[in-house]
């Protein structure tokens, strides 16, 4: 039986249409900020190895999606750029099955969430009080947080600004962004390339940056979310926010959470691609001994979605580090 939810009503949302789905995104109409869209849900059915439905709240004007699996300790689970939960399915399954309850939302301008069609809508600020809202509405505790990608800045800043909720810390692949981080040629070469990019080929990039590739179906199943060049707004943002100098929107934030989890004594896991070219293995180090660890497993043949490299292998590892 699913646990009961908190008092704010949350909707679960499987469609079951059978006629053939507009590919258009729909206008979702004036929010608190910006226009938004939002994919149809019959575009979204029928992904390969995907058989979650999703949960939907209003926030800010947007219905954002989350998946929720499973009973027990809660287990979240929070993607980057330019991904979205479909990142996790191959994760998910082992640590539901150890007796988790595993939460993923998708951020705003992601997946199944409405999506803002202003670029400059989008920020470390807003995405942060997002996500912070979701722990509140289900009111998690105890929690541990399995981060990813830009899902790291976000899901690491939670910990330090909700500690109560927060207990564990599982890493992969990410990074704190304080303007004083290095970033390698091929980031910056991806950035670039995104901000002359108005449609974005998101399937292109999550193939290029995969160790193995995840064929045709998988590459469709990250494409689907976003039919159009507008719906893209979000993939096209998080690489331009990210600040490379201290100056920067979100340095100072990035700069406070990474003082705050030197000394910190919550568990952490890190668990780190040998092959990943956007965040590489050293990349993974430094930030491992700075916040007073070091890489606890190295997944091999991995490259920065190692969760498409080997999610299964990294959702037992998990399972077997909560147990």
């Amino acid at each position: 039986m699913r646990r009961r939810r908190s008092p704010r009503a949350l909707s679960r949302g499987r469609t079951g249409s059978r006629t053939r789905p507009s590919l258009s995104p729909r206008p979702v109409g004036s929010c608190a900020v910006t226009n938004a869209v939002r994919t149809p849900d019959e575009v979204l059915e029928g992904l390969p190895d995907f058989p979650f439905g999703s949960s939907y709240r209003q926030w800010d004007g947007l219905r954002l999606a989350h998946l929720d699996e499973g009973e027990g300790p809660p287990v979240m689970f929070f993607h980057g750029e330019p991904t979205w939960s479909f990142l996790w399915r191959k994760v998910i399954p082992p640590v539901r099955d150890a007796g988790h309850r595993c939460v993923a939302p998708d951020l705003p301008g992601f997946g199944r969430s409405d999506k803002p069609v202003d670029v400059d809508w989008y920020s470390y600020d807003r995405h942060t009080g997002a996500v912070a809202s979701l722990i509140e509405d289900l009111d998690l505790r105890d929690a541990t947080i399995v981060v990813h990608d830009w899902g790291g800045a976000i899901g690491l800043r939670l910990a330090v600004e909700h500690p109560d909720r927060i207990a564990r810390l599982v890493l992969l692949d990410t990074g704190l962004f304080t303007g004083h981080q290095r970033m390698n040629d091929a980031w910056l070469a991806f950035r670039d390339f995104v901000a002359r990019t108005e449609d974005l080929p998101v399937s292109l990039l999550v193939r290029r940056a995969c160790a193995r590739d995840p064929g045709d179906a998988v590459a469709a199943a990250y494409d689907a979310p976003y039919p159009d060049a507008a719906s893209k707004a979000g993939a096209r943002a998080f690489p331009l926010i990210l600040p490379t100098s201290p100056e920067m929107p979100g340095a100072q934030a990035g700069q406070r959470v990474l003082d705050a989890l030197r000394g910190d004594a919550r568990p952490k896991l890190f668990l780190w691609a040998d092959s990943d070219p956007v965040l590489p293995l050293s990349t993974g180090e430094r930030l491992a001994a700075a916040l007073g660890g070091a890489i606890d497993h190295v997944i091999s043949d991995a490259g920065h979605f190692l969760q498409e490299d080997a999610g299964a292998e990294i959702g037992r590892l998990i399972a077997e580090w909560l147990a």
